[in-house]
């Protein structure tokens, strides 16, 4: 009797860990830059990094952006303007990763700025 009850509580926990360690493999990961928003349409294009495809990538209104100044619900006009002045300064748009599953959105983390290093006087 105490064997069955330990080989489930094993198989159990076997389940759960496979759960906890598959849950996040399912979704993609796709790094690269933010170059243009369609706000109509709930998409962003975004250029991947390193062969300089460009992907369209729909959002939804569960699709949570992340600075480094912390995390809200996209705001794609917000989005827009940041492209704007990023392409201003000389950049192809806002660094970023994307996390997507079948193109739809659900996270995008900005990337955080380097920090200026002094030189040396």
């Amino acid at each position: 009797m105490k064997n069955r009850r330990e080989f489930l509580l094993m198989v159990t926990a076997g389940v759960v860990a496979l759960a906890v360690v598959a849950g996040p493999v399912i979704a993609d990961e796709l790094m690269g830059v933010i170059t243009a928003v369609d706000i109509e349409g709930k998409k962003v294009t975004v250029v991947e990094k390193g062969t300089d495809k460009e992907i369209m990538v729909t959002v939804n209104d569960d699709t949570e952006y992340v600075t480094p100044k912390g995390s809200s619900k996209i705001d794609l006009e917000k989005v827009s303007r940041n492209i704007e002045k990023a392409k201003e300064k000389g950049k192809k748009g806002v660094n970023v990763t994307v996390t997507h599953e079948k193109k739809v959105a659900s996270k995008i983390t900005v990337a955080a700025k380097k920090a200026a290093v002094d030189a040396p006087k």
